[in-house]
């Protein structure tokens, strides 16, 4: 009997014991950047739609036209990360605004050595990118398999400690852990982590 159905196969499910790496999360707003092939334009976006500066999200995009020249070094696609500061969710008594990067693996801070990049071949040797002056990453916090003890550890920290990416700073907001196999992040807060973001 023959069907018109499509065939999906299940995919592959990533083994748990893997590298992850925990970053700080930033209490700010998502925002991204989008290059595209020919880099003509840089655009702004926040967590759910494109912004401009006369319809702005805490003035990311304002921020974005006037260092799109540098922004445009990042390379073609869409880049993420999170815009905080002065006057956007708790601030971290800072006089500005900053926009950092979550993908720890693919860049360097402008001013840092890049870091070899791990390759399943190992005659490709791949340096990490280098960031523009405007732009930093998230702190990352821990880095090897997954462990809940490392993720309590790093919590305890920011709870004791306060913020890395601001340091001091308290309360710092929490975690995010990366699963390299699976691609996905999990994010664990300090405070209310049991509670929805809409309930807090």
């Amino acid at each position: 009997m023959e069907t018109t159905v499509e065939f999906r196969e299940f995919g592959k499910i990533a083994r748990l014991s893997r590298e992850v790496i925990i970053t700080e999360k930033i209490d700010g707003t998502n925002a991204s950047v989008y290059i595209p092939e020919d880099r003509s334009c840089v655009l702004a976006g926040s967590r759910t739609r494109w912004i401009t500066p006369d319809d702005d999200n805490y003035g990311f995009a304002r921020w974005v036209a006037e260092h799109a020249a540098e922004l445009a070094t990042l390379g073609p696609g869409h880049h993420f990360g999170e815009w905080w500061g002065q006057g956007v969710q708790r601030g971290y008594g800072l006089r500005e605004k900053r926009w950092s990067l979550f993908n720890v693996q693919r860049w360097c801070p402008h001013g840092l050595t890049p870091q070899v990049l791990p390759s399943p071949d190992p005659r490709v040797v791949r340096l990490q990118d280098t960031l523009p002056p405007c732009c930093t990453l998230v702190p990352v916090l821990w880095r090897g398999v997954f462990d809940t003890a490392a993720v309590e550890e790093c919590l305890w920290q920011l709870r004791v400690g306060g913020s890395v990416a601001a340091p001091g700073f308290k309360p710092a907001e929490g975690v995010v852990v990366w699963h390299t196999a699976a691609n996905v992040g999990f994010k664990k807060t300090i405070l209310k982590d049991e509670q929805p973001k809409s309930k807090q």
